[in-house]
């Protein structure tokens, strides 16, 4: 072989191991109680905070990655319990192998089941494995994974609740524009939809024809209502409309998909690929939201990106911005990330936003350091590590 063709040296395989994993419970609150459609039909109480659980990992060679979950009102402490019990089988395995990781781990609570609480315990351990692998490799991780491109469609939803008068959404609207988001989501599913009629045509004639504007039920109407109000939705040029009927009910779902020509998007209340596909099956979604925490982390949302992808669907991913933006810039059709405020105390840094895109950013792994106040908001913390 020639010089000139000749191959550089191969590096050594560098193989390592899992020394320890400190798990964290971290409840954060609120500035103001959050109120969507599930509390003005009684289902729920107003939100005051979000329970987060912390992975980090630390290996022998000193490589360290952070994952996290979370769970609105209950649950929070479930995930931590089942996370400390599962933690064990990871010490001394190599953390590039995530995908036998996430199985043996799976397995390792399969007497509660491979969606809810116990995969939710796992995400946060398997999104922590994923930063470990693209900080290892010294890219962000949607580059790790194959970007398809650098930026993605943002929307806010934070500004859109139902707490807030009619005003208010307006105003909010105005600054989350201002802040370089390109698209705005308000809730409905009130209990007189006549109401929710006026608050979206309110913002229409707000924001004007020219910005994306999408509405979110939040699993309130009866298939009756959702059809009905779906109907008169339509003059108002929706990007989509969103969890319109229980998010189990494929069937309902597919009924509209098929009699609007708004979007239908849901998939956000699920917990496990299986159950995302059964949507994917009845053709209920136009969109799909699939939350990596709430789905088993980051492994089994690749698997459901790959599904979703084979039958050309959009993907616009649930809140957890800070994870989604790498996978949503890894999905080979164009999506929107849901852009929420709430978690910013947690980190040190902030997603740059501009021109109605999220940015992906050139720091490794998933790109976030937690803050003093993460710390300060911790309730309870465990390292499990090898045996002395």
């Amino acid at each position: 072989m020639s010089a000139s063709l000749a191959l550089p040296a191969s590096a050594p395989a560098v193989l390592d191991r899992i020394s320890s994993v400190t798990l964290s419970s971290v409840t954060l609150p609120l500035p103001n109680p959050i109120s969507d459609a599930k509390v003005f039909t009684g289902r729920q109480r107003p939100m005051t905070e979000v329970a987060f659980l912390f992975a980090e990992i630390r290996t022998e060679a000193g490589y360290e990655g952070i994952g996290f979950g979370y769970s609105k009102r209950a649950g929070g402490p479930a995930q931590f319990a089942h996370a400390k019990e599962i933690a064990p089988d990871l010490i001394g395995e190599d953390p590039s192998d995530i995908g036998r990781i996430w199985t043996r781990l799976v397995w390792s609570g399969a007497s509660v089941g491979r969606s809810g609480a116990a995969t939710q315990a796992l995400a946060a351990i398997d999104v922590a494995l994923w930063d470990l692998k693209a900080k290892r490799a010294g890219l962000p991780l949607a580059k790790l994974l194959g970007a398809h491109r650098d930026s993605v469609r943002c929307y806010n939803t934070s500004g859109g609740f139902l707490h807030e008068t009619i005003d208010q959404v307006k105003a909010n609207a105005t600054r989350t524009l201002d802040e370089g988001i390109g698209g705005i989501k308000i809730k409905v599913g009130l209990p007189d939809s006549a109401e929710d009629l006026r608050r979206v045509a309110a913002v229409r004639e707000h924001l004007g024809d020219g910005v994306p504007l999408m509405v979110d039920a939040n699993q309130q109407w009866d298939r009756p209502t959702a059809m009905r109000v779906g109907r008169a939705l339509e003059e108002f040029g929706l990007v989509w409309i969103e969890e319109p009927l229980d998010a189990y009910d494929a069937e309902g779902h597919a009924a509209l998909a098929a009699s609007l020509d708004t979007a239908i998007a849901t998939g956000e209340m699920l917990t496990s690929v299986d159950e995302h596909v059964r949507l994917i099956d009845a053709r209920a979604a136009d969109i799909l939201q699939p939350d990596a925490p709430r789905i088993g982390g980051i492994t089994q949302f690749l698997r459901l990106a790959t599904l979703a992808e084979h039958r050309h669907l959009q993907l616009a991913p649930h809140f957890a911005m800070e994870i989604h933006v790498h996978l949503a810039a890894a999905y080979p059709h164009e999506p929107w990330v849901e852009h929420f405020d709430w978690l910013h105390p947690l980190f040190e840094e902030r997603l740059e936003i501009r021109d109605g895109r999220m940015y992906v950013s050139d720091r490794p792994g998933l790109g976030v350091t937690p803050s003093a106040r993460l710390r300060e908001w911790t309730v309870d913390s465990v390292t499990v590590d090898a045996p002395h």
